[in-house]
């Protein structure tokens, strides 16, 4: 922590402000002509083999809605369209594999920038959900980048916002956590901090946003993927980031680099904390996203291995019988490798919360 004083007040702003600005203000982050795939690799610029899966997902989304004449695929977080590009890519002609090859109407969220010069026109570009649609919704890397406030525990055990100085990214203690507001409870339900030192990203902006994104469907399935944590294994020190040019640096909030942090995907589910959550554990949403709604809470391996991704080598008699086919293998199996390894992109986790139809 700095030693600059609160007197210096007007220099400093809380955390979800300053990362509000430094994103998504003029001049903030995303809107630099170059993207996020400029700065970070995600799963989508990873490997096409995700794309793939991702259609395999709406395809089999689908198969659940068969009432539905068109089926909705809306991207969160879209960045410049690469995912909804490489989905469209593998579905031909933009159409379902099923008997009535219904077609695929596919949503970009981004507020963060204009459209891309020469999308596919077949994506609608807007700043926000569409609602009432069919299908699927899926986030990749979105919430992680939805502001949120930070807190530490002070040295008498009073949790207090965090205020930062956007120009350098220096920091001092703000006011108290009020006792018995909305944050408060949070922290007590989610986030339980343990003493002096201990630090948190409170995650109630996000619970809020993926509800209303879950709220927007009216049947089908939302999917959010992120590096996460759960109840009883949060970090004591929170996980506060900034990444630029593919390095983690000091976040700093003047717009220069990302502003990230990991999200309590169980909160935001609003699966009990002392609820099983995992592989083929289903549970009831409580007072958090789609209430109502089953969620799922696995890892990138496993759901990408469900839809049919392995980082298997293929068989070594192909290289003599079709050597062009072995090789052909060979780099997929690497790049399914890579999307499924763990300690890396493997380790994300998928939160899978499906939204019943209307009776």
């Amino acid at each position: 922590m700095t030693n600059t004083t609160a007197d210096e007040a007007d220099e400093w702003v809380l955390w979800r402000e300053a990362t509000e600005r430094a994103l998504y203000g003029p001049g903030g982050f995303y809107g630099r002509p170059e993207g996020p795939a400029g700065h970070f690799r995600t799963s989508v610029h990873a490997s096409p083999l995700y794309a793939a899966a991702v259609a395999r997902l709406l395809a089999e989304t689908a198969e659940s809605l068969p009432g539905a004449a068109e089926i909705a695929l809306v991207d969160m977080g879209a960045g410049r369209g690469e995912l909804l590009t490489g989905v469209l890519a593998a579905l031909p002609g933009g159409r379902l594999p099923d008997p009535d090859g219904r077609a695929v109407r596919a949503y970009a969220v981004e507020r963060a920038a204009g459209r891309p010069a020469g999308l596919d026109p077949r994506i609608e570009w807007t700043d926000r959900p569409p609602a009432g649609v069919t299908g699927l919704l899926f986030a990749n890397e979105w919430l992680d980048n939805v502001p949120v406030e930070v807190v530490e525990v002070d040295e008498a055990g009073t949790a207090r916002y965090v205020l930062v100085r956007p120009a350098d990214g220096e920091e001092l203690l703000g006011e108290p956590v009020p006792a018995g507001g909305a944050d408060a409870e949070w922290l007590e339900r989610w986030w339980p901090l343990a003493g002096p030192g201990a630090r948190a990203e409170i995650g109630r902006p996000r619970d809020e946003a993926w509800a209303a994104a879950v709220a927007s469907l009216d049947a089908g399935l939302a999917v959010a993927v992120d590096y996460a944590h759960r109840a009883g294994a949060r970090p004591m020190y929170g996980t506060l980031a900034g990444f630029r040019e593919g390095r983690e640096v000091r976040p700093v909030p003047d717009g220069s680099c990302d502003i990230t942090a990991h999200v309590a995907l169980d909160a935001c589910a609003g699966v009990g904390a002392g609820a099983e959550v995992g592989a083929g554990a289903w549970a009831r949403a409580g007072a958090g996203a789609g209430a109502g709604a089953g969620a799922e809470l696995v890892s990138q391996r496993e759901a990408l291995g469900r839809l049919g991704v392995s980082g298997a080598r293929p068989p070594l008699g192909l290289a003599s019988s079709d050597p062009v086919a072995y090789v052909r293998a060979l780099s997929a199996a690497g790049e399914a490798a890579e999307l499924t390894a763990r300690g890396g992109l493997g380790d994300f986790a998928w939160l899978l919360q499906r939204v019943q139809p209307p009776l």
